[in-house]
């Protein structure tokens, strides 16, 4: 068994110690020591890291009450080491679970709101509610959260039989626990049975920020973050805002208007372009019907071949070709580093697609299939295809 000192005292950064076992394991060795600063993963929290007389711990976990520490090195049954905490990630990872403590009493207390999930990794921590709730109901809850964590209310770690939890008011009670549990008490707020590190005070969370809402399982996914990831985000995202303005020339306040400007703008464009490529297309069309040649089948052969083309343009394009009747239809086109080839028929037509895609898949080595009224296939981009695409017309043609 491991003595586990951050459950006593969260604040320890090191501790000498006495190494019990070293077992090989894919990525280094894990380490068991007779007593430990490094909290394990376990209880939705993250694992510490760490040092072991200087050779990092990257991860800790525990298995039947020894707490396993993967170590770059190897260290011999019996040895004396000092054990040093990464006290960025300790108190990272408190900010995160004691603010998730309050949060989720905020929900419960204003909404009756149960947290039935909790998540921590990197910059990423979340809780699921068995009901949906609003932005506004949100807000409400993350202000008075950070009240509590101004208040620099105290923090308590008590044991206690699991028959005592009858008498408390708690947001959730796990009437299957038995024995000597381990509560966390927020003064005069939350109260939970955990096995995590949390700070001595609130006031050392220093802020909570809801980041994102979203429907989850009938309820709400609500993703935060505290302390250090808080304001890391938040100053990340001031700039993505100031960067937004000054691209949109505009104050930072009224970004989203300039933008919701701006889609309106571009929305106009693409339909006056639309028109434009109908009428294009019709044009194209007429021109290639006049041209047309007719094959063995008894088809007129339509083909375009167009650069930087795109799908919903070629696509439109075959369209009119095949309607007309005994008519074959083929678009060649490049996009970005592509080339990609359509080819259709009119129902009375008589040519054979999968031949024709076949041919295009040889030329221009690419893959591609189909049949009955269509087919299609695509190729890496190449000097020389308009050539390529020519002996593909040429083929359509015989």
């Amino acid at each position: 068994m491991t003595e586990k000192l951050y459950e006593k005292d969260s604040m320890l950064r090191e501790c000498e110690a006495t190494v019990l076992e070293c077992l090989e394991a894919k990525g280094g060795y894990e380490i068991v020591l007779d007593r430990t600063v490094i909290f394990p993963e376990g209880g939705g929290q993250m694992s510490d890291t760490g040092t072991i007389s200087g050779a990092k711990v990257t991860h800790a976990r525990e298995k039947d009450g020894r707490i396993l520490n993967l170590c770059e090195r190897a260290f011999a049954p019996g040895e004396k080491v000092k054990v040093e905490l990464n006290w960025t990630d300790r108190l990272d990872h408190m900010q995160q679970h004691c603010g998730e403590h309050i949060l989720s009493y905020a929900f419960w207390k204003l909404f009756g709101a149960n947290n039935v999930g909790f998540r921590m990794a990197e910059r990423a921590v979340s809780i699921d509610l068995d009901k949906e709730v609003t932005m506004e109901e949100a807000a409400k809850a993350e202000d008075m959260t950070n009240a509590q964590i101004w208040e620099d209310r105290p923090v308590t770690v008590s044991y206690v039989p699991h028959t005592a939890l009858a008498d408390l008011t708690m947001r959730k009670k796990n009437t299957k626990l038995t024995g000597t549990l381990r509560l966390v008490s927020v003064e005069d707020s939350d109260i939970c049975t955990c096995c995590g590190t949390h700070p001595p005070r609130t006031g050392m969370i220093g802020l909570v920020k809801i980041t994102r809402l979203e429907r989850h399982k009938g309820g709400t996914r609500v993703e935060f973050l505290c302390g250090r990831w808080a304001l890391e985000d938040a100053r990340a995202k001031m700039l993505y805002i100031q960067e937004a303005g000054n691209m949109l020339s505009t104050k930072e306040e009224r970004v989203c208007e300039s933008i919701r400007r701006m889609e309106d703008e571009i929305r106009e464009l693409k339909e006056k372009a639309h028109l434009l490529i109908q009428a294009r297309q019709e044009e194209e069309a007429k021109e290639l019907l006049a041209a047309a040649s007719v094959n063995k089948s008894g088809d007129k052969v339509l083909a375009a071949v167009e650069d930087d083309y795109d799908a919903k343009s070629a696509k439109s394009l075959l369209a009119r070709l095949t309607a007309n009747p005994g008519a074959i239809g083929a678009v060649i086109y490049s996009a970005g580093d592509r080339i990609n080839y359509l080819f259709g028929r009119s129902d009375d037509a008589k040519s054979d697609l999968k031949a024709a895609v076949a041919k295009a898949n040889e030329v221009f080595g690419g893959k591609g299939g189909g049949g009955g009224n269509f087919a299609q296939g695509s190729a890496p981009y190449a000097k020389g295809w308009h050539k390529k695409a020519r002996e593909v017309v040429d083929f359509l043609n015989s």
